[in-house]
């Protein structure tokens, strides 16, 4: 079991309020458990959004050693979009 350490916070009074009532309302057992569980969320939402970066900063790692940017012909690049959209509406049908 890992070890618990008491840390004291500051909450506004609508925090407070919000977190006694999930208690009374029987949410949560006790308001600890419902902080604990806000942290578990919270360390979890971090480490999505590490994750996330680590993919964007190699996603700009390989654009960037794919070598240099090219002019985009933006009237092709319709006519492809339009092409390969009658073929999937007719593909649909």
């Amino acid at each position: 079991m890992p070890e618990i350490q008491k840390v004291s916070i500051a909450l506004t009074g609508e925090q407070v309020t919000a977190l006694k009532a999930a208690v009374e309302t029987g949410e949560y057992a006790t308001t600890s458990e419902a902080i604990r569980e806000a942290l578990r969320e919270w360390q979890w939402k971090r480490d999505l959004r590490a994750e996330e970066m680590k993919r964007l900063r190699q996603s700009w790692q390989e654009g960037k050693a794919s070598g240099p940017a090219v002019a985009l012909d933006l009237a092709e690049t319709r006519k492809e979009a339009r092409r390969r959209l009658k073929k999937a509406e007719g593909q649909a049908a």
